[in-house]
């Protein structure tokens, strides 16, 4: 598995607060199956005032770390960039880093006031070629009121990232009936673990794999975790792709607040109005 969202540099943000703790979350991340790490620290004026070349130097570091502790984890790196309105300069400039210098960069809305320029902002984004991964919409506080504002955004070309443990209900029943109301609408491009700690944030993805399986099919959930980042990665054009599908076992759960899944495409609801 490849975890492209994973707070796991030491003392650059609110993630790993030291070296000791950012090598035991390597070594929790192999242990559940995760092969490739992108590091990806918040870049939030104000508060982290991190950039391309601060994080690509604590990376180069960490790496040098992870090999001295014979952890077999292999890392690259990127930002968790709050949305801010010269992102597409910075993002040109390279002062904002993309996932390992592709064309997809994490995308982070307000976690508590909606904003009303996102889509135009995401359209600018992407006329400039680059492909915005917005992460963890399912945690945001107003999501339920904006919802189809992001599958607006999906449909412009942009890619959803769920947290594995909203998935597996690590965050609430009201933010994992969210989640799966993501997956089981066909829009959802990525699971990433958002890893900031050893304890209630640990970099465990496969218990998101797992649950994903159970609402999209086991094809699709390895999409999820591997298919597509590694497309990431690759800097694969997003045509070139598999784009999220809907294939749930018979008798799957729902938990409150979602649809079942039969029926519950958002384009299949279009139909049906």
């Amino acid at each position: 598995m490849i975890d492209l969202h994973c707070h796991m540099l030491p003392g650059i943000d609110d993630g790993a607060p030291d070296l000791a703790t950012a090598l035991e979350m390597a070594r929790v991340a192999v242990a559940d199956g995760i092969a490739m790490v992108a590091c990806t620290p918040h870049i939030h004026p104000g508060r982290y005032e991190n950039t391309a070349e601060s994080i690509a130097a604590a990376c180069e570091d960490f790496r040098a770390d992870l090999v001295r502790a014979g952890i077999d984890l292999e890392i690259t790196y990127g930002a968790d960039t709050q949305i801010v309105p010269e992102l597409v300069e910075g993002l040109q400039s390279g002062r904002i880093p993309t996932l390992h210098g592709s064309r997809y960069f994490l995308f982070e809305p307000s976690h508590h006031i909606a904003q009303e320029g996102m889509l135009i902002l995401l359209e600018r984004v992407l006329d400039a070629g680059y492909v915005p991964i917005i992460t963890h919409p399912e945690r945001l506080h107003y999501i339920e009121r904006h919802y189809e504002q992001f599958l607006q955004a999906v449909e412009m070309g942009a890619w959803l990232q769920l947290t594995a443990g909203s998935v597996t209900g690590r965050f609430g029943e009201r933010i994992q009936g969210v989640a799966w109301r993501f997956l089981r609408d066909g829009v959802t491009h990525l699971l990433a673990t958002d890893a900031h700690n050893l304890k209630n944030r640990a970099p465990l993805l496969s218990e998101g794999l797992d649950v994903a399986a159970t609402l999209v099919g086991e094809e699709e959930a390895e999409r999820l975790v591997s298919t597509r980042p590694a497309a990431v990665i690759a800097d694969c054009v997003p045509s070139a792709v598999p784009m999220p599908t809907v294939s749930p076992p018979e008798g799957s759960g729902s938990p409150s607040g979602t649809r079942e899944a039969s029926g519950s495409s958002w384009i299949g609801r279009l139909f049906q109005r």
